[in-house]
């Protein structure tokens, strides 16, 4: 993963006056676009709450960022998305050899949309493609044949975009919080629910994860084709991804619920001192059961993972 190594919000960064991100892109002179990315990357930081409403940033994220050397030009170029065709050029291949490169999972996106014909287009940093280019270690791969095994899986068919965003995108996602509700939220977010359930068996823990959990921007009127095709590249498919999420996940909720259970609704008095029947520890799939990483730092373990599929 690619992005400045940022410190993590304080206790004292949250109770700051904050804004709303709208305003924040304002003040920053940045499109939402930009402003999203830049979130997601590190480049800005957000804080959150416990209900799981729209992180905002703190007044002083935004004196940070203004005062930084070379704003705005320098944020601006620090996350500028490139396409096929302008990334092939910044690198000086054709646009075939690049899209096979981002195919076998040698580029990573870091971020899509679809365009009016529902096609999903994957864009890059151009600040990573310049160092890609530029290291005499990839020199093969741009212009001379690409590896036998990575000819064939090609050929089989292998698309590691979508893969390679999730896990860049899950990354991103657990360096911005040290809640650990709100990490256990992010890695949940990229399982589809039925893995949740089997997972966290307390609907009220659901229910929390749910109301915390990120929604990529690009997502379109729900259950419409645009929002189907976003839920399809923002789920795990891959059997490794998805074993590690579902370890990862069990690791998140076991930290969360020892800071904190997840809110529930209070019981109503009964008549005559009525007690209430006691509330069992809700079940969840034993640990015994799952591949554990070895890393218990998701961010870092995850982009092990990664590395270690590509080669």
């Amino acid at each position: 993963m690619t992005g400045d190594t940022i410190t993590q919000p304080t206790a004292a960064a949250i109770v700051q006056p904050t804004v709303a991100p709208s305003r924040a892109a304002k003040e920053l002179d940045l499109k939402r676009g930009e402003f999203d990315l830049a979130v997601m990357l590190g480049r800005i930081r957000t804080v959150g709450d416990m209900a799981g409403g729209q992180r905002r940033i703190s007044r002083a994220e935004i004196d940070r960022v203004r005062g930084s050397e070379g704003f705005p030009e320098a944020l601006r170029e620090s996350i500028r998305a490139v396409g096929t065709t302008e990334g092939a050029g910044l690198m000086e291949i054709t646009t075939a050899r690049f899209t096979r490169l981002a195919r076998a999972g040698v580029l990573t996106p870091v971020k899509f949309y679809l365009n009016r014909y529902r096609a999903v287009v994957w864009l890059y940093l151009a600040q990573e493609l310049r160092q890609f280019a530029e290291a005499e270690a990839n020199g093969e791969l741009l212009t001379g044949r690409m590896p036998g095994s990575m000819r064939e899986r090609l050929d089989e068919g292998q698309d590691l975009r979508a893969r390679n965003w999730r896990g860049r995108y899950a990354g991103c996602l657990l360096q911005q919080s040290v809640d650990p509700w709100e990490r256990a939220a992010a890695v949940a977010s990229l399982l589809d629910p039925v893995q949740i359930a089997e997972i966290v068996r307390d609907p009220y823990e659901r229910a929390y994860l749910n109301r915390l959990k990120p929604v990529p921007r690009t997502h379109g009127a729900p259950d419409s084709p645009v929002a189907r095709i976003v839920e399809r590249i923002t789920t795990a498919d891959d059997p490794d991804e998805i074993r590690w999420l579902r370890s990862s996940l069990l690791i998140g909720l076991v930290q969360a619920r020892a800071q904190r259970p997840a809110p529930r609704p209070v019981p109503r008095p009964t008549p005559g001192n009525v007690p209430e029947p006691a509330v069992h520890a809700p079940e969840s799939e034993p640990l015994s059961d799952v591949a554990v990483e070895p890393s218990m730092e998701e961010s870092r373990g995850l982009m092990k993972w990664l590395r270690r599929r590509r080669t």
